[in-house]
């Protein structure tokens, strides 16, 4: 586990699993421009995520499974069905993207939401990720765990307070539950039972959405704004 002061690397049973190996800056840039290669020849058979984070790096080898795609791409639909009501927000998502802060932090979330404009934009000639250092960090990310979901809730979430993330989703395929935390003032997450970043949408709503999945991730993404519509008629 990643601590302030120590890291220690859990064993993993299945060495198919990814796991925090000790790694340089370098070493990441080895991974990254070689998963940019593969993305560029288009070969899909691998997808490749990154994580970087005080000397460690994790790599996520492999196709999304399909509970993992089917709740990633349920949140996509309910951020339009939430902000559809408010024609003056604006928003933008960016799952999947590498997010980078050189010679410091690199993830690559599995929800990135922006909110309120100045969000990244890519240029002719530039590397296809969000550089931390020239663009504001997303006001919400989120990674949907299923076999990751104590790096989850341990080293990735060190991982975004580091980058000082507002607010950051843990989404748990098996339980059906969502855990939101909210970013204090001391740098570390603390859990919240409403969403700030996303003003007002209580979490206990997700996780009853979670609950429609069996009907599909439209049927469950129609039964969200249903329920919003009915709140704000109440």
């Amino acid at each position: 586990m990643m601590h302030s002061t120590a890291i220690v690397i859990r064993p993993q049973v299945d060495p198919a699993f990814p796991q925090w190996r000790k790694a340089t800056w370098e070493d990441y840039l080895i991974e990254r421009d070689k998963a940019t290669l593969c993305e560029r020849e288009r070969d899909t058979s691998e997808q490749v995520r990154l994580f970087f984070d005080r000397g460690y790096l994790w790599i996520d080898m492999g196709s999304e499974g399909v509970n993992h795609a089917r709740f990633n791409n349920l949140f996509t639909m309910l951020f339009f069905a939430w902000f559809a009501r408010q024609s003056e927000q604006t928003f933008d998502v960016l799952g999947g993207v590498l997010l980078e802060k050189h010679q410091k932090q690199a993830a690559s979330p599995d929800l990135v939401l922006y909110l309120g404009g100045r969000f990244p934009q890519w240029r002719e000639g530039e590397p296809r990720r969000i550089n931390l250092d020239e663009w504001r960090v997303p006001d919400l990310v989120g990674e949907v765990g299923d076999t990751t979901l104590a790096t989850d809730l341990d080293e990735k979430k060190q991982l975004y307070a580091r980058l000082n993330i507002p607010e950051y989703w843990v989404v748990d395929i098996q339980a059906k539950r969502v855990l939101a935390f909210r970013l204090q003032e001391d740098g570390k997450y603390r859990q919240c039972s409403i969403s700030v970043a996303i003003a007002g949408l209580p979490i206990w709503l997700l996780e009853r959405t979670l609950e429609q999945l069996e009907s599909g991730n439209g049927a469950a993404a129609l039964w969200f704004a249903r329920q919003i519509a009915e709140m704000e008629a109440e």
